[in-house]
Order: structure tokens, then C-alpha cells, then sequence
């Protein structure tokens, strides 16, 4: 069977309804309490042959994205290879919408995206746990791009177990200018919370997205890192203050930010926070998305 000549894979971006984060462990990592929602934005990585591993990228803040073997795109492509005794000969190309170092795990779909497309290109037949492997290699966020939908996250992040979700939720995501590095966000986060404890999924929060219930939801939003993020940016807070005061359910800051989000009743309530985050002054755009969302996916074979 011939392989294809050019594969596309679509990949989405995620927000954390709960990121409980406790003390840092002797890795330097930190266990999580982390439930995933994977949101309709989504980044494209297309593979096609070439003499050597190239990465090219389109899209909004494209030129923050590196394009040497430090993008999680390629080391997905390096690490396939080596896996399979090949050479990781491939251009991959990533027309990016999720926003860069927004906190919405942009990266982390990227090196997604790139394995299912190199898996599709090289015909090399991996099987779902050991593309699962290979993302847990590549980064805590990595496998959740991957697998979509809702999931929560125990270790790093990157030991899943599926979650129901019973209904549509929508959301407003704030874009600020510039981006808040995650290891900066994380030190912060040791430095104001020296008592961390262990992390445990709030059950209030798993019902509510069993039952579909976004009312519940708002209710039960939580992220340890706000304060942290909140610490470096403090403009952070008048994009939060701007969107509830809009009418959002509830706000928190995405992941390690700055990509701030917003709960809605439904889609007009998101689209009217959209307007007015955007008329603010408080953030750069406002985009709309629902969740949950399917995980990475081959849109061309």
C-alpha cells in the first residue's frame, strides 16, 4: 500500500475548568488536578515529503513560533522517526489560530498534530498508546491535544482519564498582547503559594459537566496559576473585570495566560462579551469557541 503524499491534521486548543497545581516535586514538575476542555480553535500541521525536517508556520503571531527543532512539531516528527528506524525527512507546515503562548496549549497541539501527521504520512501504523507515549515525551499537554473532548489530567498532566460531558458549553477567549512563559508563571506560583498541598478534582465541577450545566460550571471554575499570572500581568485583571461586567457567567485566566476566558450563557451572551472585551481596550481581539471539541484528526490521506 503506497503512503500519501501530503496529510493534514487539525488539532484543537484547550482550556482548563480546574487546574489544581500542588508543590513543586523533586523533577521540577508539579501534580495536577488539571479537567481539559478541548475548544473549537484549532491549528492545522500539514506534512509532506522533503530532504529534511523543515517547519514552516502562517497565521496570527506566526513569527513568535520557533522554527528550529525547539517546536514541539518537529521533535514529534523526531521522535516517530527514531521509533521506526527512519529518517524524519518531512516539511510541516502549521497555519496557526490558536493564539501563541496564550496558555491555550497552542504548542502542545502542534506537536499533536504533527505525530498523527507523520504517523499518516510515513505509514508507519502507530498505535493510540504509543502516539500516547510519544506526547507524554513531548510535554504535559501533549496527549490531551491529542485525544480531545474532556479529560482529566493527573502526574504532570499527561496521565488522562476520558470525562462525559452533557452539553455545549460556549466561550469568549480574550487575546492580550505579548505572552506569559509558563516555567515564569509556575516559579511564581511556588513563590506566593509556599503551602501547596495535593491536588484533587472538585466533584461539584465533574457533575456540572456531566449534567451539561454551565450555571454549575461558572460556579466551580478554579486555576492555582491565576494568582500567579495575575502577579506578572496585573492588567489581566481589567480584561476579567471587562468580561463579567459584559455578562459573562464566569472568568479565569486560561491555563498560565494570559489568554483570558469566559463562560456565556449561550451563543448571543458569548458574542456580546466578545464586543465588549473587543471595545475595552483591555485585550487585543476576542474570539468565540465551543467545547468540548474532537482531538487531533486527518482531514486530508
Amino acid at each position: 500500500m503506497s503512503t500519501p503524499r501530503i496529510v493534514t491534521a487539525r488539532v484543537p486548543a484547550k482550556v482548563n475548568v480546574q487546574l489544581g497545581v500542588g508543590p513543586a516535586r523533586p523533577d521540577g514538575f508539579h501534580d495536577l488536578a488539571n479537567v481539559f476542555l478541548a475548544v473549537a480553535l484549532y491549528d492545522t500541521v500539514t506534512a509532506t515529503p522533503a530532504d529534511t525536517l523543515r517547519i514552516t508556520c502562517d497565521g496570527p503571531d506566526a513569527a513568535q513560533v520557533p522554527l528550529d527543532r525547539t517546536n514541539l512539531a518537529a521533535r514529534a516528527a523526531e521522535l516517530l522517526a527514531a521509533r521506526h528506524g527512519i529518517e524524519p525527512d518531512v516539511h510541516l507546515h502549521i497555519d496557526k489560530d490558536i493564539p501563541v503562548a496564550g496558555g491555550m496549549a497552542g504548542g502542545s497541539a502542534d506537536g499533536a498534530g504533527a505525530l498523527l501527521a507523520c504517523d499518516a504520512l510515513w505509514g508507519t501504523n502507530a498505535t493510540q498508546a504509543e502516539l500516547l507515549d510519544i506526547c507524554a515525551e513531548l510535554g504535559s499537554d501533549v496527549p490531551f491535544s491529542l485525544v480531545g473532548g474532556a479529560a482529566l489530567g493527573t502526574g504532570r498532566g499527561e496521565k488522562l482519564a476520558p470525562l462525559e460531558v452533557g452539553g455545549t458549553f460556549h466561550w469568549v477567549f480574550a487575546v492580550a498582547d505579548g505572552g506569559l512563559s509558563t516555567p515564569a508563571v509556575y516559579r511564581e506560583f511556588d513563590r506566593l503559594t509556599p503551602d501547596a498541598t495535593a491536588p484533587e478534582a472538585s466533584p461539584a465541577l465533574l457533575e456540572a459537566l456531566r449534567t451539561g450545566d454551565e450555571k454549575a460550571l461558572a460556579g466551580t471554575l478554579t486555576n492555582d496559576l491565576q494568582a500567579a499570572a495575575l502577579s506578572l500581568r496585573p492588567s489581566l485583571a481589567d480584561t476579567l473585570a471587562a468580561g463579567t461586567a459584559a455578562g459573562a457567567l464566569a472568568a479565569l485566566v486560561s491555563g498560565s495566560g494570559p489568554t483570558t476566558a469566559f463562560l456565556c450563557a449561550d451563543q448571543e451572551a458569548a458574542r456580546t462579551v466578545a464586543a465588549a472585551l473587543t471595545a475595552s481596550g483591555t485585550c487585543r481581539t476576542a474570539r468565540t469557541a465551543t467545547s468540548p471539541a474532537p482531538g487531533a484528526t486527518v482531514l486530508t490521506d
